[in-house]
């Protein structure tokens, strides 16, 4: 008998405060109803409004289910992924954002695509099938689907959403992809994809609604913007 798979989800924070109880909920609701196995690894960037506290209650609310990696200030979004690696015990990882954007919903659905060709990562897209993104205006969309047009034409990787941050890895794939990684903000999920394609592994396509942030202010200025570009640039000639 096939030993029973774990999951566990890795969510970066920074003043998520309001989101995480809601995020948490959902994801324990999500996995518990379709009895799955799972773990939720918090990595708080020191957060001035105490995410950190709110992720302590949560531990003893969910007992055993949560795992908390403070850190001691603002280090990047890739970073945080690759530490909170370190401490995830499932054989499956699932990466996505603690803001509400993505919708925990969505996770049985990429379970069940990867168990049909034992795909080695699952990767949720706004951009195929009845995919789509809520809440943004035009300008945000039009950067967001330009940025995944831009680095489409550059590194052809075969995936209708570069940019987005909601994906399931078997964990020693990811493992094996971010030894590899150079990137560490907002470019670190496309290089991820891209090297992954790369080196063979075999990717699947998960339909989701992106949501726009409920709680707090967004991340994304145009220094990420230019840094987006540049990072596309480089990869480009690396691969």
């Amino acid at each position: 008998m096939a030993p029973k798979n774990k999951y566990s989800v890795i969510l970066p924070t920074y003043n998520e405060r309001k989101n995480l109880p809601i995020i948490v909920y959902l994801l324990n609701e999500s996995f518990t109803k379709n009895k799955l196995d799972y773990e939720v690894v918090i990595v708080d960037d020191a957060s001035p409004d105490k995410t950190g506290e709110v992720a302590r209650q949560l531990q003893k609310a969910y007992p055993g289910r949560i795992i908390l990696k403070e850190r001691a200030g603002k280090l990047g979004l890739g970073t945080a992924y690759v530490h909170g690696l370190q401490f995830a015990t499932g054989n499956f990882v699932i990466i996505m954002d603690a803001d509400f954007s993505h919708h925990p919903k969505f996770i049985p659905e990429m379970i069940r695509k990867q168990a049909t060709k034992d795909y080695d990562i699952v990767t949720g897209t706004r951009y195929a099938g009845n995919g789509g993104v809520y809440g943004w205006d035009l300008k945000r969309k039009l950067v967001s689907k330009g940025a995944n047009i831009f680095a489409d034409t550059f590194l052809r990787p075969g995936v209708s959403d570069l940019t987005g941050s909601f994906r399931l890895y078997k964990k020693d794939v990811l493992q094996n992809v971010v030894a590899k990684v150079q990137s560490k903000g907002y470019v670190f999920q496309m290089e991820l994809m891209v090297l992954a394609k790369s080196m063979g592994y075999t990717v699947a396509e998960v339909p989701i609604s992106f949501v726009d942030r409920v709680y707090g202010d967004s991340k994304l200025g145009g220094d990420e913007i230019a840094q987006y570009a540049t990072g596309v640039l480089s990869l480009w000639m690396r691969v």
